[in-house]
């Protein structure tokens, strides 16, 4: 299912305006990340699609018909939404917890608490902890029950917010590689917020860079933005003249590597084969 804004504003009733004028579709079946500094409006965005905010003007149309004409608890129970901290209930098993809106749909408890089992093995929780309250896991483990949750509506679309941002970087990682591959399994149109440009570029088959108000920088894949910057802003905010995506070529005894701003090397140049430098020569002699 695709999602479009067509031109958004949101002013809450003390003036400040969230979004102002906001006009973007979201393809189906891909990742849109909508990126930026805190308060420039990317999680009104995301809760404008379930109707957990409504837009002071404008429209948000989910395949062409506008979400303000669906019933708010009906369109909620039907798109999955993960939260920044799970949002589990504690006094609910980790099993219960996948299975409780199911149930609200009307779901039988047995047949809905068997699918939240398949959910668990899809989101790559053991069956073990099954029983276990959301207090006995680790932050880790929320997440993915998390996931597995939102999952369980068997939803179209699939809203993220920030869901990793409170786990330590290498939870992050197994959680970020674990998006990556549910969406190549399951191919929801996925809408994810963060304030981490590398998690944008990796996670993000269109990349949507906000400034405050909701206003778009520039959107585009990764590479398009990496490689042809908008403006000042956009090189300064991704970092292609400095920081992580600043980098040189060095020659090396073993052949050429990448380094980045700080002198580090972070790899090595190779060919359309897959070979370094340095092995070229030897396979070219050996033919």
């Amino acid at each position: 299912m695709s999602i479009e804004f067509r031109s958004v504003t949101k002013r809450f009733d003390d003036g400040t305006v969230a979004v102002d004028d906001f006009s973007l579709t979201l393809p189906a079946h891909k990742t849109t990340v909508l990126v930026g500094s805190s308060g420039c409006g990317k999680t009104t965005l995301l809760r404008m699609v379930n109707r957990l905010i409504d837009p002071t003007s404008g429209e948000v149309l989910i395949d062409g018909e506008p979400v303000s004409g669906r019933d708010p608890v009906a369109l909620r129970r039907g798109i999955g939404y993960v939260l920044q901290n799970a949002g589990l209930l504690p006094h609910f098993t980790v099993l219960d917890n996948i299975a409780t809106v199911p149930v609200l749909s009307g779901v039988p408890r047995a047949r809905a608490r068997e699918q939240a089992l398949t959910f668990m093995d899809v989101v790559g929780l053991e069956r073990s902890l099954a029983d276990r309250y959301p207090s006995q896991l680790s932050g880790g483990q929320q997440q993915r029950v998390g996931v597995a949750r939102a999952l369980a509506v068997e939803p179209n679309i699939l809203l993220m917010d920030e869901p990793f941002g409170a786990v330590d970087p290498i939870v992050r990682k197994e959680l970020q590689a674990e998006v990556i591959r549910l969406q190549r399994e399951l191919a929801k149109t996925v809408v994810f917020v963060t304030h981490d440009i590398d998690e944008a570029f990796l996670l993000g088959d269109q990349v949507v860079i906000l400034q405050k108000g909701a206003r778009i920088a520039q959107v585009g894949s990764p590479s398009e933005i990496i490689e042809n910057p908008a403006d000042d802003f956009v090189a300064e905010f991704v970092g292609t003249e400095r920081g992580a995506r600043a980098f040189t070529i060095a020659q090396t005894p073993r052949g050429r590597v990448v380094r980045d701003a700080a002198g580090r090397t972070q790899g090595v140049l190779v060919d359309d084969a897959g070979m370094t430098d340095a092995a070229a020569p030897v396979a070219r002699g050996m033919t």
